[in-house]
């Protein structure tokens, strides 16, 4: 039985998505995501000399910086910092620029659900566009669970306020990998198979875990296949 979507989608669809980058001029790197009416801008900065405060000065420091739409951060907003602060830092070459720190600024332009999995997507463009090295790119999603036991993808703003549960998951770029040549395998495992950041909020099953981290890989295709294109697209033009 298909679950009816308010907005015509099916469980699993996402909604359109644009991505464009190099778009400020002053930052070393700079992207705009959106995924529907959710858009995100974010700026890199960096690498600058000198790490923070109880960071390893052996090895490149990232901190990011959330700034809401309007207002003040808060709670949730620092929980944001930190998911995606541990994100990039599991992505990126952390050997290459030691003792060095790169700013990641996250401006929300519009919030219409799957805020987060939306602005770590806007970071990854904004970092590719800084060449910051990275082992690999990353693609993030949300997959939320209906009161009714459903599972959708991608929910917006009014999909999440009836749902009682959610994952946010990251997973590395299938289709564009940056690592060498024929080191496809991190950790002993397939670049592919792994998952780099998960974080649930709510009651959710274990059952209804792993569904939503099947469902959540398998849509990452079209999410891979999106940044592959549009980097491609950028290099052409840069060409």
């Amino acid at each position: 039985m298909e679950i009816d979507r308010e907005d015509g989608r099916t469980p699993n669809q996402l909604r359109p998505l644009a991505c464009s980058r190099n778009i400020l001029h002053r930052p070393h790197g700079s992207a705009s995501w959106s995924q529907g009416d959710t858009k995100v801008l974010a700026a890199v900065y960096g690498p600058k000399a000198g790490t923070k405060k109880n960071e390893n000065a052996e090895k490149a420091c990232f901190e990011v910086i959330w700034k809401p739409k309007t207002g003040q951060i808060g709670k949730v907003e620092k929980e944001y910092e930190m998911i995606m602060k541990r994100t990039i830092q599991s992505i990126c070459v952390l050997t290459v620029n030691p003792n060095t720190t790169t700013s990641v600024i996250i401006q929300v332009v519009h919030d219409d659900g799957s805020l987060l999995p939306c602005a770590i997507n806007a970071a990854c463009a904004a970092l590719v566009d800084a060449g910051i090295p990275m082992k690999h790119l990353a693609v993030a999603i949300c997959c939320c669970l209906a009161d009714n036991g459903y599972l959708v993808l991608d929910p917006n703003k009014l999909e999440e306020k009836k749902m009682t549960a959610f994952a946010y998951l990251v997973f590395p770029n299938t289709t564009l990998s940056v690592l060498p040549e024929g080191s496809s395998v991190a950790e002993g495992e397939p670049v592919e198979h792994g998952i780099i950041t998960s974080v649930t909020h709510g009651v959710m099953s274990v059952d209804d875990y792993f569904l939503c981290v099947e469902n959540g890989r398998a849509a990452t295709a079209s999410l891979s296949a999106f940044f592959r294109k549009n980097f491609q697209q950028s290099s052409s033009k840069a060409g």
